[in-house]
């Protein structure tokens, strides 16, 4: 089997390591335990997280021992990572529901088990600390100096970093410690703007006696122009089929640029880099088969095969019209109001397809109105729920007019 070191790197996951050849020796001499953090900071993970669960994949495929640490503790402080404010506090009941969905999330991707993944959360070690014996056990081994030139803290020294921020180094450092301790958790990853931290728990353990603390660090995930992907006009794109549906997941996918069909296809699907190198070259309106090709696997991996075909039979229907994805009006109407149907010129009046019922009859009656690729003949044809699907319908009005209503 090959070095997953190879793999990671060959796909375009590692970004800095801590001991390069250490750590490359060590993957494949032996199965390693190792661990990555998610703080619960919404109820759901989003495409940000999607790269290092797919590293975890990967590493756990190899062989490795993975621990998904939840940080019910830390996200009790904030990752002042990246922001230019403070992070609103939560409650201890929000951050203990949003650890539950994360592990309900998680667990489509990655096996647990009794020699398998597990599981943890912080809060069972960081909320019971006692302050003084923490700073004399943890807090001595961490210079202030150098905590200030991290990316981290830089960042927010012009607005104000609060102490309770300025700890989270050292409650995520202590969380490496604590698994090193229980788990034999040699390696932490984690995206790059965690870098700072990473390497403050190797140090941290190293100091403390034991030679054999890594981190290594992965891509984000970024377009081609160096800015955050997983962003729509409407917020985040998230794993959840009910804040983000399957099918609008699918359409993120299938419409990202040219450019970065080929790391998309190398860090979010499984695909041998044969097949990723042969979508990635193709040129002209030709890149638009990887692009689907991307879609459906990474809506594959999130929601399931059934799902990812239900999206992709929708999306080509759309795009057999000649819309196109990023220009398709959408209209949301309660989900009640289809319980008994809505009539058919109704609907295309409220989606504003015909100013008026007489225009809606004429385009009926010219063939000229379809719903989910169907052609509707029947001016009276109610439109109910079992014509969606993902809470989704279609409606095109001739050759290039597309119109989506969405159920709420």
């Amino acid at each position: 089997m090959r070095n997953v070191y190879d793999i990671l790197k060959e796909r375009g996951f590692t970004e800095q390591t801590t001991h390069e050849e250490e750590i490359r020796e060590l993957l494949g001499k032996e199965s390693v335990t190792f661990y990555i953090g998610f703080d619960p900071t919404a109820d759901s993970l989003h495409v940000g997280h999607f790269v290092t669960i797919m590293a975890m994949a990967h590493m756990q495929k190899a062989g490795h021992r993975p621990i998904a640490l939840i940080g019910g503790g830390t996200a009790m402080v904030g990752d002042p990572t990246g922001k230019t404010d403070m992070r609103k506090m939560m409650t201890e009941e929000t951050i203990a529901h949003n650890a539950e969905c994360f592990k309900k999330q998680l667990s489509r991707f990655i096996e647990f088990g009794e020699d398998k993944a597990i599981m943890v959360n912080n809060a069972d070690w960081l909320l019971n600390l006692n302050y003084i014996s923490f700073l004399r056990e943890i807090g001595v081994h961490f210079s202030v100096n150098r905590m200030l030139t991290y990316e981290s803290y830089k960042t927010r020294m012009e607005k104000g970093l609060s102490f309770l921020e300025f700890n989270y180094t050292l409650m995520q450092s202590y969380d490496f410690l604590e698994l090193y301790r229980k788990y034999n958790c040699k390696l932490q990853l984690g995206g790059n703007d965690q870098w700072s931290n990473i390497l403050g728990g190797v140090e941290l353990i190293r100091r403390i006696g034991h030679d054999d603390a890594y981190g290594m660090t992965f891509s984000l995930l970024t377009t081609s122009e160096g800015k955050k992907m997983g962003k729509t006009e409407k917020g985040a794109i998230w794993l959840d089929p009910e804040k983000t549906s399957p099918y609008d997941f699918y359409q993120y996918w299938r419409n990202v640029a040219d450019a970065d069909v080929k790391k998309c296809l190398s860090l979010l699907t499984f695909l041998p880099m044969e097949e990723v190198n042969r979508l990635s070259a193709l040129e002209g309106a030709e890149i638009n088969k990887a692009k689907e090709v991307l879609a459906f696997e990474v809506t594959k991996i999130v929601h399931g095969e059934e799902e990812a075909k239900k999206a992709e039979t929708a999306a080509k229907a759309l795009f057999a019209g000649g819309a196109q994805g990023g220009s398709i009006p959408t209209t949301e109407i309660s989900k009640e109001e289809f319980k008994e149907g809505i009539d058919i010129l109704t609907l295309l009046q409220k989606t504003g397809l015909a100013p008026s019922r007489s225009e809606g009859r004429r385009l009926i009656q010219q063939g000229g109105i379809k719903v989910q690729d169907q052609k509707i003949t029947d001016i009276d044809y109610l439109v109910t729920e079992n014509d969606f699907s993902d809470n989704t319908v279609m409606i095109q009005k001739g050759k290039k007019v597309f119109h989506r209503v969405q159920l709420i």
